[in-house]
């Protein structure tokens, strides 16, 4: 099985994977005081790491057409884990799942392991252009942060990327983020105080 590959088809369609998982939670939405509160803060730490990562990254982590990059961005969460944004995203997912109550715990856990494997393969592409495009800095890099371990250890100077923290720049960046990451709230909350249920 080529992962590379499988990871580049889930790069350019990464938008659309979660609705599968989305239509589900709806379906099975059964949301309570404590998983809404449990979930949202969950969603909320995802949604600020995210924020935090375009703030260095900026627009291009917009990118669908293919895996690429101006620049390898060696601060903040990036000095952390080298792929913050996914992480994010997982906790964004898990988080929602949480506040919906659907199918508790398997739709959660089973969210958790699909995206996992999602990210898992785009990164291995993501890897192989950064490896090609900044060679002997990505290897620095790749060898002092970690790819899903958070690490809190120090980047060595010499390969910093020397960018400014934008916050202005990441809420433009992310404003698509932000809302489907509303809207999905007030759907769920709506759920919770209507009462309705389709199961």
């Amino acid at each position: 099985m080529d992962f590379r590959k499988i990871g580049n088809i889930f790069f350019k369609y990464r938008s659309y994977t979660p609705l599968p998982l989305l239509l589900l939670m709806v379906l099975f939405i059964n949301p309570t005081t404590t998983s809404v509160l449990a979930g949202l803060a969950v969603a909320v730490c995802g949604e600020a790491i995210r924020l935090w990562a375009v703030s260095y990254a900026g627009s291009e982590t917009r990118v669908t057409s293919g895996v690429g990059g101006t620049y390898l961005v060696t601060q903040g969460p990036y000095a952390i884990v080298r792929n913050p944004l996914y992480w994010g995203n997982i906790l964004i997912y898990l988080g929602m799942g949480i506040m919906s109550n659907a199918l508790f715990p398997y739709l959660q856990i089973f969210a958790v392991l699909y995206f996992l494997f999602q990210y898992y393969c785009i990164i291995l592409s993501e890897e192989d252009f950064l490896r090609s495009k900044f060679k002997d800095v990505f290897e620095k890099y790749f060898n002092n942060v970690g790819r899903f371990v958070p690490f809190a250890g120090k980047v060595p100077e010499e390969i910093n990327s020397k960018l400014s923290l934008n916050f202005k720049a990441g809420f433009v960046s992310e404003k698509r983020t932000l809302q489907s990451f509303f809207i999905t709230i007030i759907i769920i909350l709506f759920f919770y105080f209507s009462g309705i249920r389709f199961f």
